[in-house]
């Protein structure tokens, strides 16, 4: 046998990211502990994944039930009673009509492309068997600059951050990118002849936790409705509770024509899904997407349980006060420190900490202190700690992120955010 070639950390996993000295092996609350018996105070939630923190009571006892059915896998060619429970309950709670359940973020955003596009053809006279109709061109496809969607062929292709496009280029042709700002380009851009699908974050992510105003979501909404052309809203990372409010559009009043769900979804567990009107659900057929995986009655199942947790009014009440709480702080840490800290955004518990100075020594200076955090570009610290999340555990975290801020940037200032 070929003896294996191991990595630096001695594994044979590919160096496609750069990991954190750590070793986790438990999880308790909005706590990771690594093999050493250390805790560390998690403010990534796994990268927006686990809104009820590690080891959630309500997970565990959905897993256990779900295993104890014996049924984890069955394929979509059969039905099973979570799947429709849980596409019912999420068509609720957003007002849209029907569910195409994926394994992830970016599988689900891949079907909603797809899916806009069909939309697109067949609302223009297409047919199987006749094609085209002449001077067809309405397959392009809309982003904002900021925007982050995925990794894979059609995700990346909308996906704005050259460095992730180039090594994999030729990509999805006929992708416009827009400054989000400038309502004048995005008017000029959304060409009726031309355009499938916009899509849109009603909070970036990656791009640096830029909320898009209601505003803006309400023109941009009229503005494609008109002209024919699809609204894709990605909550991958903002939605399901993470703003105070299960969907983070919800205060524009918008409807999309396709809402697309997947990170918080299960806890932990993979799944995506990609949530439709009738309308576009209508010019789908039999045999026009698939997933092996997507929607089994184990992640279902869980999913179920986690969205009743999640959408409960006191439940999301508490991730209001709490996101407001947090807020509260870091403008007092601004204040306290103006020659650091730029701007702060976001909502709930979604906040982005935008620094004067490059944010990847603070990240690791913060992990050495017991606290783990992610960045969202060169100068923005992420803040996404699990939805659970306490008042002092707040202070914790900042206090910690403040020490470490005030220890990269070689300045020394009292504290004060807590203990």
């Amino acid at each position: 046998m070929t003896e294996i070639q191991r990595g630096e950390r001695g594994d044979a996993l590919l160096g496609v990211y750069r990991r954190a000295k750590p070793r986790f092996v438990r999880g308790e609350g909005c706590e990771l502990i690594d093999e050493a018996g250390t805790r560390f105070l998690d403010f990534t939630s796994g990268i927006g994944v686990t809104a009820l923190g590690h080891g959630h009571p309500v997970i565990r006892k959905a897993a256990q039930a779900a295993l104890e059915l014996g049924i984890i896998h069955t394929s979509n060619l059969y039905r099973t009673p979570p799947a429709e429970a849980l596409s019912l309950r999420l068509c609720e709670l957003t007002g849209m009509d029907r569910v195409f359940f994926a394994n992830s973020g970016a599988e689900a955003m891949e079907g909603a492309l797809k899916f806009a596009r069909k939309w697109a053809r067949l609302r223009a006279g297409w047919t199987f068997e006749g094609g085209d109709p002449p001077g067809f061109r309405k397959t392009g496809i809309v982003a904002l600059e900021g925007s982050f969607h995925g990794r894979l062929f059609g995700t990346l292709a909308i996906t704005s951050k050259r460095m992730y496009r180039a090594p994999f280029e030729p990509l999805m042709p006929n992708v416009t990118f827009v400054d989000g700002t400038d309502e004048d380009a995005l008017d000029r851009a959304l060409d009726a002849d031309s355009v499938a699908a916009l899509v849109v974050e009603p909070i970036q992510g990656e791009g640096g936790i830029h909320p898009i105003p209601a505003a803006r979501l309400r023109k941009l909404r009229a503005w494609t409705e008109a002209r024919g052309i699809a609204l894709i809203l990605d909550e991958i990372q903002c939605g399901v509770g993470r703003t105070g409010d299960f969907r983070a559009h919800e205060e524009s009043g918008v409807r999309p024509d396709l809402l697309v769900l997947a990170k918080p979804l299960a806890g932990g567990f993979p799944i995506g899904a990609v949530l439709m009107t009738d309308a576009v659900a209508g010019a789908m057929e039999p045999g026009d997407h698939g997933t092996t995986f997507g929607g089994g009655p184990f992640v279902t199942a869980v999913a179920l349980e986690v969205v009743h947790t999640v959408a409960d009014p006191l439940f999301l009440q508490g991730v209001r006060a709490r996101g407001a709480h947090l807020e509260s702080r870091l403008l007092e840490m601004q204040t306290r420190h103006p020659q650091w800290i730029k701007e702060i955004r976001g909502r709930g518990l979604m906040r982005g900490v935008e620094l004067t100075f490059d944010v990847a020594p603070v990240v690791a200076e913060a992990l050495e202190r017991g606290l783990l955090l992610v960045g969202a570009g060169p100068r923005t610290v992420r803040l996404l700690p699990p939805l659970i999340i306490t008042e002092e555990e707040i202070n914790l975290g900042l206090a910690r992120l403040e020490a470490a801020m005030e220890a990269v940037a070689g300045t020394h200032h009292t504290s004060g955010v807590g203990a």
